[in-house]
């Protein structure tokens, strides 16, 4: 049993709260804006675990398979959110993020605490739900944006920037995830979790500048004790991006991992070219209930 507590940045204090929730799947949330049925996610996203291995592409070697998603006004597509991250010194990153709640957006960690992008913990976050090409139209962002300081991180993740728990929280004072959706997320077993094909969907720099969605897919290749390796392309502005599943055909999306690293994080030791994401651990799952429960947690809760 892992102890993880949450930190929070410090000019926005929450109260930590006891890591006593079971290990659990938490409820998704197609959302309100509209029921229509994405095109994108009936022919594009894998489910199941059926197939061949596809060609293992990373970070991203030989051809480019991944496809940008035009229906981002959709869900899951408008669960996700491009970010735009700036640190105290002016300087600027892009990123991805996706909503688990109502208020709660989950990123990677080192989007909004880094001593290599920010010297500490990000100054604030712009965050754009949907976000599709550039400008600031309603075409170009669907939902709007909204920007916020507050941030939390995981202890493991502030005090020595372990990659295995390089997970982040952006706080939002509205609920715009009552519009756009949220992700079902699960702490999975890795023996449940080996030969699923994944799904991960972010902003990356290299196409669109981050201001267009583009997602990837192949099988998970690897499980270990708290970290998830695939063979999905990804590029830099994709971290924090959800990395989910359709346990079958008909399943919802279910979210088991936030994309992190390209194959430079995989530990040669295992002897494969990867990206990878840290695991939603129970340990990590009863953290995300509390900071969605900090937030005003989940309806009828």
């Amino acid at each position: 049993m892992i102890e993880l507590t949450s930190v929070s940045k410090p000019v926005s204090p929450f109260e930590t709260l006891a890591a006593t929730a079971p290990a659990r799947l938490t409820a998704g949330h197609p959302g309100t804006a509209t029921s229509e049925v994405s095109r994108s996610l009936r022919h594009l996203a894998v489910k199941g675990k059926s197939g061949p291995i596809l060609p293992p592409f990373e970070t991203v070697i030989g051809r480019d398979e991944r496809v940008r998603i035009l229906d981002t006004d959709l869900a899951p597509w408008r669960m996700i959110c491009a970010l735009r991250m700036r640190g105290p010194n002016g300087a600027g990153a892009i990123g991805t993020g996706w909503f688990i709640g109502p208020r709660t957006v989950l990123t990677a960690g080192h989007c909004v605490f880094s001593n290599y992008f920010f010297d500490g913990w990000a100054s604030e976050i712009e965050v754009i739900p949907g976000r599709n090409g550039p400008g600031a139209g309603p075409d170009a962002m669907p939902y709007g944006s909204v920007a916020s300081e507050r941030l939390s991180s995981l202890d493991r993740w502030v005090d020595g920037e372990d990659p295995d728990f390089d997970i982040g929280c952006i706080h939002l004072t509205e609920p715009l995830g009552d519009k756009v959706g949220w992700f079902a997320v699960g702490a999975l077993p890795a023996g449940r979790l080996e030969s699923y094909l994944v799904n991960i969907s972010g902003y990356p720099a290299d196409r669109g500048a981050g201001a267009e969605q583009y997602h990837a897919r192949n099988r998970i290749v690897r499980v270990s004790e708290r970290r998830i390796f695939y063979e999905a392309d990804t590029y830099g502005g994709q971290s924090g991006a959800p990395v989910w599943i359709h346990e079958t055909e008909h399943s919802p999306p279910l979210a088991v991992g936030v994309h992190a690293y390209g194959v430079g994080g995989t530990p040669a030791q295992l002897g494969i070219t990867a990206n990878s994401a840290p695991r939603i651990i129970p340990e990590v799952l009863d953290r995300l209930a509390g900071w969605v429960e900090q937030d005003g947690g989940w309806p009828d809760e």
